[in-house]
């Protein structure tokens, strides 16, 4: 029979589908923002607001399923989880704002060689998918699904510490370029490993296991 708390935890499980949609929509126009060099901050720092106020909702909510309904171990595991999926949707928003603005305060990629922006997008390819597969997941609350990001988890910090050895090696961009590129690659690292929080998150949510897939 269906309790009254679980009509409570459906709708914040349909909040954080609602952030997961929103976070890529945002990290995804943030990045083709910086790759194409158009000015998209105004529109980024709309959607994440938007984001940190959800998130803000979602707390109020899992607090009041607390109080009102005396939750269970399982339930207080679903809902502990649901509230810290929403802080790591609404990190994704803030780091994609910070892309958006390293774009227009500093120009972004223009001023750099061809291969750094190129290897951002390429970069930048792993990490949306690491997003799409901490939404789906937590969605269908795919545990096997959450634990194929670590893989690409692994892929995304092997690149960012080349990005960086081959940066140094390489020397002859401008001082613009080089402060841009390193901070956008940073952000990007950080949007992977709250994607890899997700996912952990998901397959405790599930199943009640912690795991650790970084």
């Amino acid at each position: 029979m269906s309790r009254i708390i679980d009509v409570g935890l459906e709708e914040l499980s349909v909040v954080l589908c609602r952030m997961g949609e929103l976070t890529y929509d945002t990290v995804s126009l943030s990045i083709n923002g910086c790759l194409h060099n158009t000015d998209v901050y105004a529109q980024v720092r709309e959607m994440s607001d938007l984001l940190v106020s959800m998130a803000d909702q979602a707390e109020d909510k899992t607090f009041e399923l607390i109080a009102r309904f005396q939750p269970v171990a399982s339930d207080l595991r679903t809902i502990k989880s649901y509230m810290k999926i929403a802080n790591d949707f609404a990190r994704y928003g803030r780091y994609a704002l910070d892309i958006s603005f390293i774009n227009e305060r500093l120009g972004g990629l223009k001023e750099c060689e061809a291969w750094i922006p190129q290897y951002i997008e390429e970069m930048s390819e792993k990490v949306l998918n690491m997003v799409r597969t901490s939404i789906d997941s937590l969605r269908n609350h795919n545990t096997e699904l959450a634990k194929t990001v670590s893989k690409t988890e692994q892929e995304v910090d092997k690149m960012y510490f080349e990005f960086l050895d081959r940066l140094t090696e390489k020397a002859h961009a401008t001082s613009r370029c080089i402060i841009s590129s390193v901070l956008i690659i940073r952000y990007l690292e950080r949007i992977a490993d709250h994607a890899t929080y997700i996912c952990e998150s998901v397959v405790y949510l599930t199943t009640g296991q912690k795991v650790i897939l970084r």
